[in-house]
């Protein structure tokens, strides 16, 4: 193939047949995402060929090397300290980059968190964000720029210059059932990233039932992949796997998901332990890639300071504000709330032994807390809370979770859901380790 001058067809046929596309061809496919030169159906049918035949090391950095100087590569001289981020393959009821965030910059990290919106079943940061009044998720470099040195962080989603293909390519992989693709998802997350001009990343490869890899082979391969693109693409990453066969923390849900951060950043009683340790192992993975702490002790004993201070809580407040949010948003996040709930019942007494996390998460899709199609609103009110964790033992009865939904068929039809989500018995099973193992460093 002359990949200089090969058309769209040609590239995508490549691919199809399981041939090595060169740079120049991969190149093209990204300049054709940006320009529109390649239409929907091509790019469609490209991101299915690579979901089909995969790609090689040398194909996924120069992927993402062509989305992320397909726009605009931001630089940091100004930066105080190291600039630095995390990023989580997506999960139900993974809110720690609202918290995490806040917590790096009071620890002398700057931290523009360049972030995406749901895909399939998980939540999106900038959907959960998008649930605080006025919160402005689209803005312009100066204002990233005043955010970031006024407080440390900002957690905004990618401009329309930054990485431009890949920005249309997320929204034509949701609809095109090629979101689990080790290859496209790489070049998604660290094109952003790169063009963020971060100078060091952690990544929380989700495994489980509730994430994009069910099972451990897949989630190892989709961390080495993130680690070994992102180092040949020029950024020191690293990488956890992290258990998602139960939701993190107790809510699913764009505007539950806010308060629960809020009351994390504020309240040691409302810090569920499982989100705490994970929040802390992420950020003293970046302490240490950031010379910001000496060992893994200093950099997690740094970062339970800055969270029982409050310096956290205000720098995310001080965020919220710069950015649109409610001015107050610690004591009054006017957050908007569903106007019908249900209990979701235990349909027997025994041990909750396990959970379809997935399906909690196409609940909350069906509830409108999701998209089916790309740039369909999504209402911040729904989802659900109270969630019960594994291992707990219940009453015939008791609240498993609640529902919240904008009517009362909505309800129902997602309690139905819920209950079958969940496995009840008679006897306790040994749960996942919330950190199965770590890549890079």
């Amino acid at each position: 193939m002359a990949a200089s001058s090969a058309s769209p067809a040609e590239i995508i046929r490549a691919k199809r047949g399981g041939g090595e596309l060169p740079c120049e061809a991969i190149a093209a496919f990204a300049r054709g995402l940006a320009d529109g030169t390649w239409g929907d159906a091509q790019a469609g049918a490209m991101a299915m060929a690579i979901c089909w035949r995969g790609m090689t090391t040398a194909e996924t950095v120069a992927l993402t090397a062509a989305f992320t100087h397909s726009g605009r590569v931001l630089a940091w001289p100004e930066a105080p300290g190291p600039v630095l981020d995390k990023h989580s393959t997506g999960g139900v009821g993974d809110k720690i980059s609202l918290m995490l965030a806040p917590l790096l910059a009071a620890c002398g990290a700057w931290v523009p968190m360049v972030s995406g919106r749901g895909l399939g079943h998980t939540g999106g940061t900038l959907d959960k964000l998008e649930a605080l009044p006025g919160y402005a998720v689209d803005v312009d470099e100066a204002r990233l720029r005043r955010t970031v040195a006024a407080c440390g962080c900002a957690i905004v989603g990618a401009s329309a210059d930054l990485a431009p293909a890949d920005r249309r390519l997320y929204a034509i992989r949701d609809v095109t059932a090629t979101v689990e693709s080790v290859p496209l998802i790489t070049a998604s997350i660290l094109a952003k990233k790169r063009a963020a001009g971060l100078q060091g990343l952690v990544l929380d490869v989700k495994v489980g039932s509730g994430a994009f890899c069910p099972t451990p082979a897949l989630a190892d391969e989709l961390a080495r992949s993130l680690v070994g693109v992102a180092r040949g693409a020029g950024l020191p990453a690293a990488a956890l796997v992290t258990d998602m066969n139960q939701v993190l923390g107790s809510t699913a849900g764009n505007a539950l998901e806010v308060a629960d951060a809020i009351a994390f950043l504020t309240d040691p009683a409302a810090r569920e332990p499982r989100t705490l340790a994970l929040t802390l192992a992420l950020g003293a993975e970046l302490l240490l890639m950031g010379g910001l702490a000496a060992d893994a002790a200093a950099a997690t004993a740094a970062l339970q300071r800055a969270l029982d201070s409050g310096a956290a809580a205000e720098r995310f407040a001080r965020m919220v504000a710069l950015l649109g949010g409610p001015a107050d948003v610690l004591h009054d996040a006017r957050l908007p709330r569903a106007p019908v709930q249900r209990d979701v019942p235990a349909p027997r007494a025994g041990v909750l032994q396990a959970c379809d996390v997935r399906a909690l998460g196409l609940a909350v899709v069906a509830l409108g807390g999701g998209r089916r199609v790309p740039g369909a609103p999504i209402d911040p009110r729904v989802g659900l809370s109270h969630i019960v964790p594994l291992g707990a033992s219940v009453a015939a009865g008791e609240v498993l979770t609640r529902v919240h939904a904008a009517s009362g068929e909505a309800a129902a039809a997602a309690v139905a859901a819920v209950q079958s989500a969940f496995t009840i018995g008679d006897a306790a099973v040994a749960a996942a380790p919330l950190i199965a193992g770590r890549i890079g460093g």
